[in-house]
């Protein structure tokens, strides 16, 4: 009899025990690093403030990193095991032989403008002048060329790009009149149309199919903690959502990380991305394709997309049913 009494209190004690083990267990602590102020990169913003990383189990850390291609190589160099960066700099590491990949993205519109100081009235006016990028590589360094390309124009000879670090370092070349013509993204574009600033692309117009909200990582990472990866993705999959769905809870958080005070540019923030958010964040075919092409021109044969983007885990997602239940 005493022997039973051991066993059922035994039995007890690991039902209840190994519950509760599980739920309090110490978080996995990492850090997610995102390279500017642009509402680009909101999603893990709000992902963090509404608690969904910490009921993935994820003690994450925020860090701002100017610059796409400095990004990577912190990632590279163990600085954060995922980080939200351009694609093209994802792309230009891999081709150089390491293993980063693409696992997810937002959006697929082009959210950058061309803007120009008020003295450039016509493309034209750019020739012999000079372009601000945030490194090269990025994909403001992309969209520059494909403009100057539109305006016939020559990066390095008609125009000169310069590497200015990240985008309100651009922003504030383009206030000082260090550089004429700069590629920016809201609320940095609204900003300089503020101050005077000319259009003279708007590249979701063009039909320009980019790869926004870029989340970036390793295959070894993926190989070696691919639980934690699809955890990551949940709760970057609900912050996405909410920004979608939620306007006035978003707006708070593009206030506080974002650093705007401007009631109109924060509405404008919001307006401007969250639209544009996919219910999948599978990264636009189109958009890897145009950026290997851009980085690849003239060679033959051109690597194909899978050698860039991982979709099995969104894949994983999709198929088990999590963005569904997420979006019901």
């Amino acid at each position: 009899m005493l022997r039973r009494s051991i066993v059922f209190i035994s039995l007890l004690i690991v039902c209840f025990l190994g519950p509760f083990n599980q739920t309090f267990a110490a978080p996995t602590s990492m850090r997610i690093l995102y390279p500017s102020f642009s509402g680009s990169w909101a999603t893990t913003w709000i992902a963090k403030e509404a608690g969904y990383f910490s009921a993935e189990g994820l003690d994450v850390e925020l860090i701002r990193v100017g610059g796409s291609t400095r990004m990577v190589a912190a990632m590279l160099g163990g600085s954060a095991p995922i980080i939200q960066a351009g694609a093209v700099a994802a792309i230009a590491a891999t081709a150089a032989g390491s293993d980063v990949v693409i696992i997810a993205a937002t959006g697929n519109v082009s959210s950058f403008h061309l803007m120009a100081r008020p003295d450039i009235k016509q493309p034209s006016d750019l020739r012999g002048q000079k372009a601000g990028i945030t490194t090269f590589g990025s994909t403001s360094d992309q969209m520059v060329r494909i403009a100057l390309k539109k305006f016939n124009l020559e990066p390095n000879r008609d125009v000169a790009l310069l590497s200015l670090g990240a985008q309100p370092e651009v922003f504030a070349a383009l206030h000082s009149g260090a550089v004429e013509v700069a590629a920016l993204t809201y609320p940095l574009y609204a900003q300089a149309a503020k101050l005077g600033m000319r259009e003279l692309v708007n590249f979701s117009e063009l039909g320009v199919e980019d790869v926004t909200g870029t989340v970036i990582t390793t295959r070894s990472f993926i190989a070696q903690q691919r639980d934690t990866v699809l955890r990551f993705l949940r709760a970057y999959i609900r912050g996405a959502h909410r920004y979608h769905t939620d306007k006035e809870f978003s707006k708070q958080v593009l206030r506080k990380y974002g650093k705007i005070t401007d009631d109109e540019i924060l509405e404008g923030t919001w307006q401007d991305y969250a639209p544009t958010i996919q219910k999948v964040p599978r990264p636009s075919a189109k958009g890897i394709q145009a950026t290997i092409e851009s980085h690849f021109k003239g060679k033959t044969p051109l690597p194909k997309p899978e050698m860039f983007v991982d979709n099995s885990l969104v894949g994983q997602l999709e198929k088990s049913g999590f963005i569904d239940s997420v979006y019901k």
